[in-house]
């Protein structure tokens, strides 16, 4: 069955308190003029809008918040500044497509709020939508595919991971319909389906080569068929042999995506350490693991742009003023946190104006 989220307003551009709804609706303290009649003197690069922001945007079905965001600001993670909101609003990100979003003014600075067509009586009502049909900070299939079976995985997430200490029968191969006996593993509910994972090479911190994490490579999944010491778990799909000591994570994956495009609090700065599938270069839309987590100040939303290193080069010019020359660095992308842990996050690429590789530089935007 459908999830569903009820939220009480005609057409909810945010999960606004009642208070917020109305003054929403009746103009209060915004306005009237959209963004082309701004007054005169506005200084725009305070909050940088795009050169051609509309005045209104209708939200379209496979939108993200980033789509959005490009749309209204030079720089996307800017879009918690320009928000209208009530302050004491705990999620000010669901966004569905037929919203429409108007730029506004609120003491010279710009404004999106959701537009009323003059004063409207508000009346109880609810509005029922299916979960899937919120917009997203960033395309939610492409993360969650990752998220589900990652091909790297943290260090927090392998210590005190259920394991496979033995298969039935001693075998030494496995595949479907084989049993397996797994320890550590609690008391699951029984038919709840788990992937495996064989634990490959380590991912060392290149600051201090401490291990963050390894690369992970799925094995298979399998059901829980049994309680016990060991739990015993049936093999439904087999992607290759599954080894003794392989480790066992949830197949749903709880994917928290109620964040929005922004800086971070504080300057951060690291080193891309792993790209999925372990390729040497990546463009848009690719995952990338950088060695700053939480402990850093990061979280889901945040902005990070991306740094090739110059290189050093012999100067061949006939009067140069040394034999070596070292390149300045140049930003060659951004991405955004979808998931961090205490010493590493993985985020998706947002922009790539070149291909972006293992040991670029990531910083506060």
């Amino acid at each position: 069955m459908a999830s569903f989220r009820m939220i009480r307003s005609r057409s909810p551009l945010l999960a606004l308190s009642a208070a917020t709804l109305v003054t929403l609706a009746l103009g209060l303290a915004l306005p009237a003029g959209p963004a082309s009649s701004q007054p005169q003197g506005i200084d725009r690069s305070v909050i940088p809008l795009a050169a051609d922001a509309p005045e209104r945007y209708v939200v379209q079905p496979g939108d993200t918040l980033w789509d959005i965001s490009s749309r209204f600001l030079r720089d996307p993670w800017y879009w918690p500044e320009i928000w209208y909101v009530n302050p004491q609003v705990a999620n000010p990100h669901l966004i569905y497509p037929g919203d429409v979003l108007a730029l506004t003014w609120v003491d010279g600075q710009p404004r999106l709020v959701l537009e009323r067509g003059g004063p409207t009586r508000l009346s109880p009502q609810v509005r029922a939508e299916p979960l899937s049909g919120a917009i997203y900070a960033i395309p939610y299939d492409r993360i969650a595919a990752f998220m589900s079976r990652p091909s790297v995985l943290a260090k927090d997430q392998i210590e005190g991971a259920p394991y496979v200490a033995r298969a039935r029968d001693d075998r030494l191969i496995t595949s479907a319909g084989d049993d397996l006996y797994v320890r550590r593993m609690g008391r699951p509910a029984l038919g709840s389906r788990y992937n495996i994972y064989n634990v490959g090479d380590e991912l060392r911190d290149p600051d201090d080569d401490e291990v963050l994490g390894y690369q992970g490579l799925f094995t298979a999944q399998a059901d829980v068929t049994r309680h016990g010491d060991p739990v015993t778990v049936r093999i439904v799909d087999s992607a290759r042999e599954t080894l003794e000591g392989d480790i066992l994570l949830p197949d749903q994956v709880e994917m928290k995506m109620d964040f929005v495009p922004r800086a971070p609090g504080s300057p951060v700065e690291g080193s891309i350490m792993s790209v999925i599938d372990q390729r040497t270069v990546v463009g848009e839309n690719d995952i990338v693991i950088i060695n700053r987590g939480t402990r850093h100040g990061l979280e889901p939303g945040h902005v990070l742009a991306i740094w090739e290193a110059g290189e050093e080069v012999t100067d061949r010019t006939r009067h140069r003023e040394s034999s070596k020359l070292q390149l300045p660095e140049e930003r060659n992308g951004l991405f955004m946190v979808f998931k961090a842990f205490d010493r590493m996050s993985y985020g998706l690429t947002l922009e790539a104006s070149r291909e972006i590789r293992v040991g670029d530089t990531v910083r506060s935007p």
